[in-house]
């Protein structure tokens, strides 16, 4: 069986048009910051609607919120709030937005590198080195991460 990599024609190159990834990992980065910020403030909302048992199970109440705030989110617009704020955007390999299945196995595969570290140093790491800044879950389901609007 030929195991090959996800096919990234339909996305723009970053040999000849690199502007679409400068900077990009940096603003992942802050992005990131923005979203941990937002997924705690919501999981602070939603324990009063759990009877404050919550706080007995704040790690996977965090973790749940924090499921539901990117999938949805990625599904509504291929970004999270703050790669929005950042300007960037996921694209699939065919140069599309991101749809709910594809963002869904997106935010999993995200859970998962944070929940384990070496996987998310890894992706960190892919994300600094590569050409287009892809990680490790960019890598398996063929998505990339490019600014919005490339600066001209």
């Amino acid at each position: 069986m030929d195991r090959t990599l996800p096919d990234l024609s339909g996305l723009p190159d970053p040999d000849f048009q690199a502007e679409f990834y400068a900077g990009v990992p940096t603003r992942r980065l802050l992005a990131f910051v923005i979203d941990a910020l937002a997924t705690a403030a919501l999981a602070l909302v939603a324990l009063p609607f759990t009877a404050f048992i919550g706080l007995f199970f704040l790690p996977v109440l965090v973790l749940l919120v924090g499921i539901l705030y990117r999938w949805a989110t990625i599904s509504l617009g291929s970004a999270t709030p703050g790669m929005r704020l950042l300007a960037i955007e996921f694209r699939d390999g065919a140069g599309q937005r991101l749809d709910s299945g594809r963002a869904l196995a997106h935010t999993l595969l995200f859970a998962l590198a944070c929940a384990i570290t070496p996987l998310q140093l890894l992706s960190a790491a892919l994300m600094a080195t590569s050409a287009r800044g892809q990680g490790l879950g960019d890598r398996l389901l063929g998505t990339t991460a490019i600014r919005r609007a490339a600066p001209g």
